[in-house]
């Protein structure tokens, strides 16, 4: 199958969890989504729903306190007709409570290990910055958890055709098979290899959960 950006005909705002009893029950395949909290998270998430203001975006870094999901409904090219997003809380430097902030450790942990329709779990990277010790910890930490991983370099546009090409070499070196993914949320760059890893593992977990797919006149072979 070739995958190709879907048409994403409804994107809503479903919830925000402060704690995993404030999830809804499993009723779609999941992508979570975590990054510092000044990654261009929010944009992406916005960009790969097609609504500019689905997700909040804001001057100050971290103001995602807790699990919030997104419902997409998509159409052509996708391989079911409904995924959630999760955007996970930013770590780094948000400006809030040092109690608060250790309290989005166990959430996130709990969500990855208990939730059966996670399907993909995204790290979001600044291209500028590069790989730092709490990026590999995660990504370290999910493979022992065998949760699939995905490394998506933001903000690439910002980089140098240099810049590029040693980022793409250091990756290939540091990930093998699963390379980072160059993504800009602006130009729309590397959004077709985004969405090519978020379908490749959706194929994965839907049968095994039994989520409907999308039907056969929307498929693209």
């Amino acid at each position: 199958m070739a995958f190709t950006i879907p048409e994403v005909t409804e994107a809503v705002f479903i919830a925000e969890a402060r704690d995993l009893g404030g999830l809804p029950a499993d009723a779609a395949p999941e992508i979570a989504i975590a990054g510092r909290s000044n990654v261009g998270k929010s944009t992406l998430l916005n960009r790969l729903a097609g609504r500019k203001g689905l997700a909040r975006t804001s001057k100050t870094p971290g103001r995602t306190r807790g699990l919030v999901m997104f419902s997409l409904r998509l159409g052509k090219g996708a391989p079911v007709s409904d995924l959630h997003l999760i955007d996970l809380p930013g770590y780094g430097y948000a400006k809030v409570a040092r109690t608060e902030r250790n309290s989005w450790q166990p959430l996130i942990e709990g969500y990855t290990r208990r939730r059966k329709s996670l399907a993909l779990f995204v790290i979001l990277v600044d291209a500028r910055r590069g790989l730092e010790g709490e990026e590999r910890q995660l990504y370290e930490w999910l493979g022992t958890e065998h949760v699939p991983a995905q490394v998506v370099y933001t903000k690439v546009d910002k980089l140098s055709a240099t810049e590029r090409g040693l980022l793409k070499e250091r990756s290939r070196k540091s990930f093998g098979r699963r390379a980072p993914i160059l993504v800009s949320s602006e130009s729309g760059e590397g959004l077709v290899a985004l969405w090519s890893a978020i379908f490749e593992a959706v194929s994965v977990v839907a049968p095994l959960e039994g989520f409907p797919a999308a039907p056969e006149n929307e498929k693209v072979g």
